[in-house]
């Protein structure tokens, strides 16, 4: 709510508020998706505008706080932001130092370390598998559930649905939440069966706050010697530690910037001769057409969990029924545009998801740094190949899982669109893709925590929600495709029939997710060019004129996308989390929060 309310011109002078919302500004659900660069007061567009508009900043901040910023305030994003912002607080706070004996060299580091979208992505790797990660997925849960009206009806599902999740999980007996806040609670079963709000607002807040200390003067300490220890052994981080060195030297702490200093000229990088109509689709089919279609293959998909499907047990340890469903998966691949067994480099079999098959001429050169790392980004380990020659044109279809991929990330704006027109069976069909997104982490990757009571809670939600007998003949999805998932979900089992539903499922939103971005087009350019008309949406036909340059923008553009997906796909739990590995050390020696900071990163070290 703050946020919300706090002038965006105020909000931009913040750099861990900037790292956060450009994260959120180039998830690929979106039209516009441009990068600040605070460092330089500079924005750049994409898709850009015409080279002859002059576009004014004020209108540009006018433009985010009305049709980003709200949906910001929703999105996991803006949740990790408001932790980050506690935490930090604490580091630079007396209590931090005289509670835990940090010099204000101490703070600094640590502040290095844990600031922006990719510092708390290291924190939840570094955490993950402990009580710290309940302690702090708890916090989450709980700070988006107090910060609703259940009052409001249009607030009221996600409400109780975050109250019920909260019950199975985190408020369970012997929860590490319920073993740190005994004193607060008392017994489970009285706090289970509380029936007032105001009560329950009360307790559950009381309980954050214990939570919230818990992880300040526990695991963040444990998380600074972590830090210490893996800079020590990364080449690439031994200026810092040098710095760090040179500031335990010094006898006083030099404060944070503050905002008493002169607001910085903001500027819009001019467009480089692009004179074309404005299109938002047509800029996305040109970034796909870098990136082989592989979101919708089961294959795929679960090697982002590092699962193989035949291993997983059902609810007596047999296998027989786990395997992959041909009919499920066949049907899939036949109506995929782009295959995945030519993704991967050949028309033949499939290669490792990692490790496309190269050829001369046409894929990129990526010698010098691990491609498996850089394809991490990617939401399903599609992979990034070939650069095309835009001979056939890109349909929306094979790029809409991609982008829907990224709606709850985004604070839903995608839903809000059907809903502003009138469209509930389709909101209703949305919803249900992404509740089986989220489902598939908790059913795949079992190393998570409470994945077990996840997956058991979201397979009878969808099951109750949408695939009961009444609910079911509402639904334009093949029924054979809505019995099989009941078949298995209702025992929170996985089906590779979860697949084909949302592939069903994109087919209905194609044309309106199309309509979305029309509208997001022409809601901008009302803002940015007053008086200019959004053209129909137009596909790409043969790249012409400064094809090189072009090119590599795009793939560029492409990375930075997938970059912002990854990290926000980590924090808000539907991509699994990857562990501690030498690339957090890298990327923490070459962010800048005033130079793009997170995302930019991972295009400094690409570069």
């Amino acid at each position: 709510a703050t946020i919300a309310s706090t002038d965006m011109g105020l909000l931009l002078r913040d750099d861990v508020f900037v790292d956060f919302f450009n994260t959120f500004l180039n998830l690929p659900v979106f039209g516009q998706t441009p990068i600040y660069i605070s460092g330089m007061a500079r924005w750049y567009l994409w898709p850009e505008l015409p080279s002859h508009l002059d576009p004014s900043p004020q209108a540009l901040l006018a433009w985010l706080e009305k049709h980003r910023l709200p949906h910001f305030c929703k999105s996991s994003l803006c949740l990790h932001l408001v932790l980050c912002q506690k935490l930090l607080g604490f580091i630079r706070s007396g209590e931090a130092a005289e509670l835990l004996n940090w010099q204000s060299a101490d703070q600094w580091l640590l502040e290095k370390c844990i600031s922006g979208s990719h510092g708390m992505r290291h924190f939840q790797a570094f955490v993950r598998g402990t009580a710290g990660e309940e302690l702090t997925d708890f916090w989450l849960i709980t700070e988006r559930l107090l910060g609703l009206d259940e009052s409001d009806v249009s607030q009221r599902d996600l409400y109780f649905s975050l109250v019920h999740r909260l019950r199975a999980t985190h408020l369970r007996e012997g929860s590490s939440v319920i073993t740190l806040c005994t004193t607060i609670v008392g017994s489970l079963p009285k706090a289970r069966h509380i029936q007032s709000i105001s009560t329950r607002r009360e307790i559950l807040s009381k309980m954050q706050e214990q939570a919230l200390f818990m992880i300040q003067s526990y695991w963040l300490p444990k998380f600074f010697m972590h830090c210490k220890m893996g800079m020590e052994e990364e080449e690439s981080c031994q200026p810092l530690l040098e710095e760090y060195q040179e500031r335990l030297l010094q006898a006083s702490w030099q404060e944070p910037s503050s905002f008493s200093e002169p607001l910085p000229t903001m500027h819009i990088t001019r467009s480089l001769g692009f004179s074309g109509p404005y299109c938002s689709l047509k800029a996305k089919a040109e970034i796909w057409a870098l990136v082989k279609e592989g979101r919708d293959t089961p294959e795929l998909k679960m090697a982002s969990f590092q699962v193989k499907p035949e291993r997983q047990p059902g609810p007596a340890g047999s296998t027989e029924e786990s395997c992959l469903d041909k009919d499920a998966l066949g049907s899939i691949s036949q109506q995929s545009e782009h295959p995945a067994n030519t993704a991967f480099g050949g028309k033949g079999g499939v290669t490792s998801p990692g490790r496309p098959t190269s050829s001369a001429g046409q894929v990129i050169d990526l010698e010098g740094f691990s491609k498996e790392k850089i394809l991490s980004g990617l939401p399903s380990s599609a992979s990034l190949v070939q650069l095309p020659s835009l001979k056939k044109p890109v349909k929306t279809l094979s790029f809409l899982s991609w982008a829907l991929s990224a709606e709850a990330c985004a604070g839903r704006p995608f839903r809000d669109f059907l809903e502003r027109r009138n469209r509930p069976m389709e909101t209703h069909l949305l919803d249900l893709w992404q509740d089986l997104e989220e489902f598939l982490p908790a059913v795949l990757d079992s190393s998570r925590e409470n994945s077990f009571f996840l997956r058991h809670l979201i397979g009878e939600k969808i099951c109750k929600t949408y695939l009961e007998e009444d609910s079911i003949e509402k639904l334009p999805l093949e029924t054979r495709t809505l019995t099989s998932l009941w078949n298995r979900l209702i025992s929170g089992e996985f089906s590779p029939w979860i697949f084909r539903a949302q592939k069903e499922i994109c087919k209905v939103l194609c044309c309106l997710y199309e309509e979305f971005l029309a509208d997001d087009d022409r809601t901008f350019l009302q803002f940015m060019a007053p008086g200019s008309e959004v053209p129909m949406p137009e596909m790409p036909g043969r790249a012409t004129g400064r094809k090189e340059f072009l090119l590599s923008r795009n793939f560029l553009l492409c990375q930075r996308i997938n970059h912002s997906l990854k990290l926000s796909q980590a924090l808000h739990g539907t991509k699994s989390l990857e562990g501690v590995s030498s690339e957090h050390w890298q990327l923490l020696a070459a962010r800048n929060l005033q130079n793009g900071g997170s995302i930019q990163a991972e295009l400094e070290l690409l570069l």
